[in-house]
């Protein structure tokens, strides 16, 4: 319902009986621009909350994603250091530079949770907001340098506004890298377990560790190049979905992206319709809505914690019988 919504929400007219009576700019609209707009918003909402599913699976956190895990800036920083080094480069070569950096990113950003020694499951997302935000110190420092600020502004908010046929298909790379996840979404569990459980069971960490964080990064990364940033899908989409179908990854995996889907087109038409004929970018409605969820289950998760403290401490029994 909310894909045929889509198709029909916008500043042009367009419905269904002249579609079937066969209007020539209707139906050039429809393939130009709404329908590869719909497209990428799935692929964005599929693609992002996998993402997220995985690097939560991984680090054993709840709270960590592409964006509280640098792989949102280092991605960012990628897409630069390609309008800097390779003016001419196309959107493949931008995909291939914010892949790479993306994965280095999130790699250290892992190499690092992983040397501190009591990881608080608050404490982990914010070692991540921080290390994100001096990669996003120095991308805006080397765009200030090179005047390359009004160029990289474009990948810094997300916006579905200029996709259209022929420069947004990057995004379809997003769909095997999910079958992909689900084809080992039982070693991400049992990596997910720790170090000493996978050896015990024969699985190669640091392999399924390496291969289920490049897959992560090569999601955002072609996400980013298309689409621009879009915070906390990876985060609130798994959390949500967690909550009704527990932690189990490949139990969750298909409802995951489904629900990435439905929500990412749920914001993307709010955008399209709250101020019409103008529209607002799809970051503004994500953050707000995500930034709101996440403070929800921030405090459902500490108090949930405390409560279930509470209820395994030992009772004593006092005088006069009183418990």
């Amino acid at each position: 319902m909310l894909s045929a919504c889509s198709l029909f929400v916008g500043v042009l007219d367009i419905n269904l009986t002249s579609l079937l009576r066969g209007d020539g700019f209707q139906w050039e609209i429809f393939l130009i621009s709404r329908l590869p707009r719909l497209l990428a918003i799935l692929c964005t909402g599929v693609g992002m909350s996998v993402a997220g599913l995985i690097m939560q699976q991984l680090c054993m956190n709840k709270f960590v994603s592409p964006t509280t895990g640098a792989t949102i800036s280092s991605a960012q920083l990628g897409i630069l250091l390609a309008l800097v080094f390779m003016p001419a480069s196309t959107i493949w070569s931008r995909a291939i530079f914010s892949a790479v950096c993306a994965i280095v990113g999130t790699w250290i950003f892992v190499w690092f949770i992983q040397r501190i020694p009591f990881k608080d499951p608050v404490m982990v997302p914010l070692v991540g907001i921080m290390f994100g935000n001096v990669i996003g110190g120095i991308t805006n420092y080397i765009a200030y340098k090179y005047d390359m600020t009004q160029a990289i502004s474009s990948w810094l908010t997300g916006s579905f506004s200029t996709i259209i046929r022929g420069r947004y298909e990057i995004v379809w790379l997003t769909l095997p890298l999910v079958i992909l996840a689900f084809v080992f979404a039982n070693h991400f569990n049992i990596v997910g377990m720790g170090k000493d459980f996978s050896k015990n069971l024969g699985v190669n960490y640091d392999l399924v560790l390496f291969l289920g964080l490049t897959i992560a990064a090569m999601i955002t990364a072609s996400v980013v190049v298309v689409v621009g940033s879009i915070s906390y899908i990876g985060l609130i989409v798994p959390n949500l979905v967690a909550m009704f179908k527990g932690d189990k990854i490949r139990g969750t995996l298909i409802d995951t992206a489904l629900f990435g889907a439905v929500f990412v087109l749920a914001c993307d038409i709010i955008g399209r319709v709250v101020i019409a004929p103008y529209e607002l970018p799809i970051e503004l409605i994500v953050g707000i809505l995500g930034s709101l969820i996440f403070v929800i289950m921030l405090i459902y998760r500490l108090n949930h914690g405390r409560k279930a403290v509470r209820f395994c401490l030992p009772t004593r029994k006092r005088e006069g019988g009183a418990v």
